[in-house]
């Protein structure tokens, strides 16, 4: 199908700002700029401090979905973790009620101003609820390699079933997973950022720093490519959100669906962390699974979540910038 027009694109879009019911990644109100296409809605939601290059991914996905679709899926529904933000320990079983069921969670550590102590509170607090549940933990690069390494050995008696980007660079990822292997530390290392905000999304297999890789619709230019790059990866995939709204989460499903094997319970789950969505039946787990389907887009909620007109100005300047990169 022919790529839409600037006009096309422009005379759709429509910008929300859902809240969020607890800060996650330092984000209080999910902003996102939705598109509607032949095939359905599209998502346009790099976070803000994306630039205009790394948002044309985003806008590529988005596009794929509104205007091509996906691919048809292997499988009708796909298992989703539940994902506790960096809150204190106290805090982890109300977080973790809103996700019912959930056959394994993502814990947030190493949040800016906290302590290994919290982390290690955070973990224990989750295992302590959920004896059975397979535990991750995401950094989001957040250590260097020594508290890479000290951090993963207190968390080690909590049999983490991997972390996600421990540290940030590619060598140094290759250096913790190395260090762990010779510790007889059993925590698998799993690379986001270092696949998605790459110039080479194959580095890091290519470089055997990681075990498996987590993939991510929108920053990896759409389910089609994504399939793609894990695909020449060579490595067991995770699929996860960028906090998105029901249409970005059912690009994440479209791809998890669509995957060869699905070996780990996928971090879709994230709307639970969220206030609202634009959807009246938003996809939402279901004792730890998540159906394939579209979501209906009710107009009612794209109303009631409308942005602020200077944040909907904001948005609608970002979309030409970066249509002009397509």
């Amino acid at each position: 199908m022919p790529a839409p027009t600037a006009e096309e694109l422009r005379s759709t879009a429509r910008v929300v700002s859902i809240p969020m019911r607890v800060r996650f990644r330092g984000v209080t109100h999910r902003e996102a700029l939705m598109l509607r296409g032949p095939a359905g809605w599209g998502e346009f939601a790099p976070f803000p401090e994306y630039d205009d290059i790394e948002s044309a991914a985003w806008l590529r996905a988005a596009v794929e979905a509104a205007w091509a679709g996906f691919p048809e899926p292997v499988r009708g529904r796909v298992p989703v973790n539940a994902t506790v933000p960096a809150v204190a320990a106290s805090d982890v079983e109300p977080v973790l009620a809103r996700f019912g069921t959930a056959p394994a969670v993502k814990i947030k550590v190493a949040e800016r101003g906290q302590t290994l102590d919290d982390d290690v509170a955070r973990v224990a607090e989750v295992r302590r609820l959920l004896p059975v549940a397979r535990l991750r933990v995401d950094a989001n690069g957040g250590w260097d390699v020594p508290a890479a390494l000290e951090a993963l050995e207190a968390l080690a008696p909590y049999e983490l079933e991997y972390a996600e980007q421990p540290v940030m660079s590619i060598a140094d990822l290759r250096t913790v997973r190395l260090e762990l292997r010779r510790r007889e530390i059993s925590t698998l290392i799993a690379a986001d950022e270092s696949v998605r905000k790459a110039e080479d999304p194959l580095r890091v297999a290519h470089e055997d720093a990681a075990d498996l890789i987590v993939v991510k619709v929108a920053p990896l230019g759409g389910v089609r490519r994504a399939l793609d790059i894990v695909a020449q990866a060579g490595l067991p995939a995770v699929v996860s959100s960028a906090l998105d709204t029901s249409v970005g989460i059912s690009a994440g499903v479209a791809l998890a669906a669509s995957l060869p094997e699905l070996p780990y319970a996928c971090g879709l789950g994230t709307l639970s962390l969220m206030e609202g969505d634009v959807s009246a039946t938003p996809l939402m787990p279901d004792g730890g699974w998540l159906p394939v389907r579209a979501p209906e887009v009710s107009e009612e909620l794209i109303e009631r979540y409308a942005a602020p007109a200077e944040r909907s100005a904001w948005w609608l300047e970002r979309l030409e910038r970066v249509v002009g990169l397509l």
